[in-house]
């Protein structure tokens, strides 16, 4: 167990931080798994963008690398212009 003030605080900080990563992240997660579920265009087209800034906001948090957000935004936009 931590013997100073400032490492209690920072296990309540980093706990806290992970629990809110955690969400972010598994909402963005669902979110995905439902856009590439979608087989109706033009609902796919009104999700793109939401789960986009999703994606974004969580790299720009450094939850996730940016690279893998470009990499899961440009994988959704084939998906979605592959849709009939």
């Amino acid at each position: 167990m931590a013997n100073h003030k400032s490492a209690i605080k920072r296990i309540r900080q980093s706990e806290s931080r992970r629990l809110h990563n955690k969400y972010f992240a598994r909402t963005t997660r669902n979110a995905l798994k439902e856009l590439r579920g979608t087989t109706d265009k033009a609902a796919a087209q009104e999700m793109l963008p939401k789960v986009s800034s999703m994606l974004d906001k969580l790299a720009k948090k450094s939850i996730i690398h940016k690279n893998k957000a470009a990499n899961l935004k440009s994988s959704l936009s084939l998906h979605v212009n592959a849709l009939q």
